[in-house]
């Protein structure tokens, strides 16, 4: 409440000076809160049980660049790759055991055949002949020719398997004739006989090389290596010349 004195307007010079006109004027009271702002910023207090949460507990999305979602999708496609690969590459491995097994069992297959026909050929040799009764030139190239298709083996003398000077010295032997083991020591026995065209059934052909029995015609019978065997051919089976020998 403020009360203010203001001099009255005088009405005429009779007034006396000492009276005055007395205005007053009210005003409202007002409260007015003050905020201390720094108080309140240095100040806050704090229940000691208050839990606001901590980082560890809270649950952020994580989310992912392009770049890392394009390395991630590389790098599978890459890994699944490798495993498509893999399982490829032991496929076809499968597959190549497969036909080598097959092919294996194919040969023996192709094998047993040629077994089964050729084992017996040793066996029939093995039981010689009966040896004929005259000795002669022409008995011998008979007896002789009764061996075709035996097995030849290098260094055997007997039908089980023998070289052409093993041949040579068992058909002989039958007739009771001794000859030398090697067809260098054969080219050497009985009597030469001076050319081919004076040669008979049973007389020998030899050289350091080779041996034969001449049969007749310019053939011989001889022992030619592990896959012809025993077979009937002609003197070109001979390298360089030969001696004719005749022991009967």
């Amino acid at each position: 409440m403020v009360f203010m004195g203001v001099p009255a307007a005088v009405a005429d010079d009779a007034a006396s000076s000492s009276d005055y006109i007395v205005s007053t004027r009210s005003f409202p009271k007002v409260n007015t809160a003050k905020t201390d702002f720094f108080a309140e910023a240095t100040s806050t207090d704090v229940e000691d049980d208050s839990n606001w949460g901590g980082l560890g507990s809270m649950d952020v999305p994580q989310t992912k660049s392009q770049a890392e979602k394009d390395a991630e999708k590389k790098a599978q496609e890459e890994e699944q790759a490798r495993k498509d690969a893999e399982a490829t590459a032991a496929a076809e491995a499968a597959a190549r055991l497969e036909r080598e097994q097959a092919e294996a069992a194919s040969r023996s297959q192709e094998r047993e055949p040629i077994q089964q026909e050729t084992a017996p050929a040793p066996q029939a040799a093995a039981a010689a002949p009966e040896v004929p009764a005259s000795k002669n030139g022409a008995s011998i190239a008979a007896y002789a020719q009764k061996f075709i298709g035996a097995p030849y083996v290098s260094g055997g003398t007997t039908p089980a398997g023998w070289d052409c000077s093993g041949f040579v010295q068992y058909v002989f032997a039958q007739f009771g004739i001794n000859l030398p083991r090697t067809s260098g020591a054969q080219a050497g026995v009985g009597v030469a006989v001076p050319s081919l065209a004076q040669a008979q059934p049973g007389d020998i052909l030899a050289n350091g090389m080779h041996a034969a029995i001449y049969i007749g015609n310019g053939m011989v019978i001889n022992a030619l290596n592990p896959a012809q065997g025993t077979q009937i051919t002609d003197t070109s089976v001979f390298y360089g010349g030969y001696s004719i020998r005749r022991v009967l």
